[in-house]
């Protein structure tokens, strides 16, 4: 009879144990579809500890971090690559319960991907602060490249030579980089099977499609959710998200709905033009109305 009683005593004390557990492993279960970012250069924090605090104020999700300024240096301007910031960053990261979404080399902006000799060490440092902060995409724009590269035969190999190049690496790792470029849905499509890299994918820009014309949500379609890494989901400045008449949130909602892509969804822009600089007015804003739109439904 005693040991029956032990018994049941030992089970109820295990299972009281395991309910915290399960309780975690259930919220777990229901993390958002869409999570949203916010780029830390935007913010005026690049690859800055604060940056942690003010997106936890503006009720992010998580922080798409920089690599640094580049410009005309020959790395770039990299505080992962210290110990001592590293453990900072994980440790301030988790202090504000965020994740870091994504590591971007933003210096490709300005500098061009093409014309760098040490293109390959540039990728290798971002795949190391990938490493460090537990991040699985690599934002990569090819905007420093001079216009009209894609029509230029020997620039076009040149560029899918080296693109073929920096993804196997990332693929190595399991990781990816997203590239941004100027080209359509389909332009991109077809530099994607040239590249032939599973390391490779598009991190696609509302801006872009906007600006040239295109049809957004039809963009999005001809790419499918495979191709599609993640979003820079805002436009060029001018108004906020909440008053951008020619940008349909829920209709793009519906069609991401629709294709089955999961991800994250980074603020960029999308800046009131009569108030810039008030970082907090514009992107509680939009981290407000994105969270309206993507994940209260």
């Amino acid at each position: 009879m005693r040991r029956n009683l032990f018994k049941h005593i030992l089970w109820i004390l295990i299972l009281a144990e395991c309910f915290p557990l399960l309780a975690i492993a259930g919220s777990q279960q229901k993390e958002q579809r869409y999570k949203i970012a916010v780029c830390d250069w935007m913010i005026l924090k690049r690859q800055k500890i604060g940056s942690f605090q003010l997106v936890h104020e503006l009720n992010g999700d998580g922080v798409e971090l920089d690599m640094g300024g580049l410009g005309k240096r020959e790395m770039f301007d990299n505080k992962l690559r210290e110990p001592h910031f590293q453990q900072l960053f994980r440790e301030t990261a988790q202090k504000y319960q965020l994740e870091v979404s994504s590591i971007a080399m933003s210096g490709f902006y300005g500098q061009s991907f093409l014309e760098r000799a040490n293109y390959k060490d540039l990728v290798q440092d971002c795949l190391h602060a990938m490493k460090v902060m537990n991040a699985k995409v690599a934002f990569l724009p090819l905007g420093g490249i001079k216009a009209g590269w894609e029509k230029i035969p020997a620039l076009r190999t040149e560029v899918v030579k080296r693109l073929k190049e920096v993804g196997d690496m990332a693929a190595s790792e399991g990781v990816v980089i997203g590239i941004e470029t100027q080209l359509d849905a389909k332009g991109d499509v077809k530099l994607l099977k040239e590249i032939n890299s599973p390391g490779i994918k598009i991190y696609f820009k509302f801006q872009n499609a906007l600006e040239n014309g295109r049809d957004l949500c039809k963009e999005l379609k001809i790419l499918g959710k495979k191709r599609i890494c993640q979003i820079h989901c805002t436009d060029t400045d001018g108004v906020t998200l909440p008053y951008n008449e020619r940008l349909d949130m829920n209709k793009v909602k519906k069609t991401l709905d629709k294709m089955g892509w999961i991800g994250w969804l980074v603020v960029e822009r999308s800046r009131d033009k009569d108030d810039v600089r008030n970082v907090k007015k514009n992107y509680s804003t939009n981290i407000k109305y994105l969270k309206e739109v993507f994940q209260q439904r």
